[in-house]
């Protein structure tokens, strides 16, 4: 813990994640500007900072209590939480006890600007690391993310605002996770991924390197008269799918389903099936139990 804290130790992180709960961390007075930077020790002073015991922060990360609202939003640190060197931790986050944010990591980072039809203010929102989570160098995670315990968050990942992630799931290298999409318990996502906004990665899930998800069937951005119509794929507990795969707008992955490698899956893959090729064709219905011939294959 820096010296000059002028705080009794705290535990871990109190309140929710609900509404109610962001609404608690909120402080009517002003002490900082919206984006101000402050040290640990000054936040403190303010009553702005939840440091638990053997909680080691390094010098120079620093951190950003006011979004760009102005709202000034307190930041709990668990105990024996370990914030290494240019991390950036925002108002609002929670960092649960024995947690770690790498050096150059960022936390609870609010989102501004225009984005897929709507138009993010900067307002920030309850972050949640819970006990355990690594959270590797470079990593950006927006406001309203929650991970759960035990997750490992790999070097230079995106999570983008309101991204849930489950417990003991591991995010390999540089993946990007798009705004609200929800990965469960035990997945893995190896690197180089990007998952589309409000995609579904339910438990078990297994995803190779470079796989593609796509939720827009037409492509529309910023065009008059017209919404984009975002319709996410999902894939089932326990679907694996090859790397470098692409998976379009829609598609099932069904439970424990097998996609192969470099495929382009344009339609929903049966529950325990194999499908490969561009497009995916379904090779296999019986979880190895028998593969068709290329004239039995069913175009998906």
């Amino acid at each position: 813990m820096p010296a000059g804290l002028p705080l009794q130790p705290h535990d871990g992180c109190a309140g929710s994640s609900s509404a109610e709960g962001d609404r608690r961390n909120e402080v009517s007075e002003k002490a900082f500007a919206p984006g101000e930077t402050v040290g640990a020790a000054e936040l403190a002073r303010a009553g702005l900072l939840l440091l638990g015991e053997q909680a080691a922060i390094d010098a120079t990360a620093v951190f950003v209590p006011a979004d760009a609202e102005g709202a000034m939003r307190r930041i709990e640190i668990g105990a024996g939480v370990r914030v290494g060197a240019y991390a950036v931790i925002c108002g609002s986050a929670c960092i649960g006890e024995n947690a770690q944010a790498e050096e150059h990591t960022i936390v609870g980072k609010p989102e501004k600007g225009y984005a897929a039809g709507h138009l993010y203010p900067g307002a920030g929102a309850r972050t949640q690391i819970s006990p355990g989570v690594v959270v590797r160098a470079g990593t950006v995670i927006y406001a309203g993310v929650q991970a759960g315990a035990g997750t490992v968050i790999g070097h230079h990942t995106l999570l983008r605002s309101f991204v849930t992630v489950g417990e003991d799931t591991q995010l390999g290298h540089t993946p990007t996770v798009e705004r609200a999409a929800r990965i469960g318990d035990g997945v893995r996502c190896s690197p180089g991924s990007h998952i589309t906004s409000s995609c579904v990665l339910a438990a078990r899930v297994f995803l190779g390197a470079g796989i593609r998800t796509i939720n827009d069937r037409e492509l529309v951005w910023r065009e008059a008269g017209r919404e984009p119509e975002l319709v996410p794929p999902r894939f089932e507990r326990g679907a694996k799918a090859g790397s470098g795969s692409v998976v379009l707008a829609g598609v099932v992955i069904g439970e424990n389903a097998l996609v192969g490698a470099g495929s382009v899956v344009t339609r929903d893959v049966p529950a325990g099936a194999t499908a490969y090729g561009v497009p995916a064709r379904v090779r296999d219905r019986h979880g190895g139990r028998r593969r068709s011939t290329p004239k039995e294959a069913t175009l998906l």
